[in-house]
């Protein structure tokens, strides 16, 4: 295994997931503009700022972003700061498995002892200096070992739609004063009675989906655990040829499956950096408040809004003036060519009603 010195970050490469339809944000989040390619929270996109933690820990010619060809142009201009081929179109939905395998093999036709990470792009994270910190401690870590790393969150609240990461011994050698724990196992969305008891243990994580290894130890298991995805790494051409092999293989990447189910949960090794960053998938609207001012009333807005006599309302206005009267526990969202309502309880249900609608409002 190449060890790589913390100082040395030229083989450091980063993969970032961006191809999610994010249809729990609708109206705001559209197929060729989802959650992550809208300034919900602040004025870049969540996609944005996950570049911009990666500042100083891994070189900006060697960040690549995967997304799809709906959303290509728009996240191409949300990244004015990369390069066009930095940025890359799946042909195909096929999951995370096959999406680790594209990343993976990107790295590898560029340097084949490469020491990558892999991240999604829609998570809201405060604290992205130390976020950077604890990825570039993943992967000076995993240019160290044959084992592969995440990095797991310490779980806030019993939440049952998350994986879980139950822990082991401690890895000696964690840098940027990050703590590594082995990992026993993967463990999936649990009821509510086991996600409690698995917060009281302290001896779970959440998985949230970013990861770090080198090339070698992924593709190695790769071969052991997904043949298929070892093959499409192998058979990756040199820069120039690689736009149709994309379009020709990956299409053929079968069956579609999760990195989780595919690699990670059989891997001989994972270990776990233990994030000292806040995070928050921000996976329904209700998520809005952790991250924008609230009212003493409970009212969330964002945009023009004015409210009387309401109460725990989450109002989001993109342009014209939304008004609320005598009314709580409301989702109310205006964009330029529709209007949500919906109440709190039936956030969960967006997606439902995303089925319904004409095309050209998705």
């Amino acid at each position: 295994m190449l060890s790589i010195p913390m100082t040395d970050t030229s083989r450091f490469y980063a993969c970032i997931m961006a191809g999610g339809s994010g249809e729990r944000f609708w109206p705001m989040s559209r197929a060729h503009a989802p959650k992550q390619l809208i300034k919900l929270l602040g004025d870049t996109t969540l996609l944005e700022q996950t570049v911009r933690r990666l500042d100083g820990v891994v070189p900006q010619k060697n960040i690549f972003v995967l997304t799809n060809q709906v959303q290509l142009k728009a996240a191409r201009a949300a990244l004015p700061m990369l390069a066009r081929n930095q940025v890359v179109a799946e042909p195909a939905k096929r999951d995370t498995g096959p999406a680790a395998a594209l990343a993976t093999a990107l790295v590898r036709a560029r340097d084949p002892h490469g020491v990558m990470a892999l991240l999604s792009s829609d998570a809201m994270i405060h604290d992205g200096k130390r976020c950077g910190e604890q990825i570039g401690a993943a992967l000076a870590r995993a240019a160290q070992t044959d084992a592969l790393l995440t990095i797991g969150i310490p779980p806030s609240y019993a939440a049952t739609g998350f994986g879980y990461l139950e822990l082991g011994k401690k890895v000696e050698g964690g840098q940027e004063g990050s703590t590594i724990r082995r990992v026993t196992r993967f463990v999936e969305k649990p009821d509510a009675a086991t996600a409690k008891r698995y917060v009281k243990s302290g001896k779970y994580l959440w998985n949230a989906g970013m990861f770090a290894w080198s090339v070698s130890a992924f593709l190695a298991e790769a071969e052991r655990n997904a043949p298929t995805l070892a093959e499409f790494i192998v058979g990756f051409p040199k820069r120039n040829a690689a736009a149709g092999y994309i379009a020709k293989k990956f299409p053929t990447l079968e069956p579609k499956i999760s990195l989780d189910f595919a690699i990670m949960e059989k891997a001989r090794a994972v270990e776990t950096v233990v994030a000292e960053f806040d995070w928050d998938d921000v996976g329904l609207w209700t998520a809005l408040p952790k991250h924008v001012a609230t009212d003493a009333a409970g009212n969330t807005a964002k945009g023009p809004v004015m409210v009387s006599g309401s109460t725990n309302n989450i109002v989001v206005s993109n342009g014209r003036m939304i008004a609320l009267c005598g009314v709580k526990d409301l989702v109310v969202v205006e964009t330029h060519d529709a209007v949500l309502v919906c109440h709190r309880d039936a956030v969960h249900d967006i997606k439902k009603l995303t089925g319904q609608l004409p095309k050209e409002l998705l």
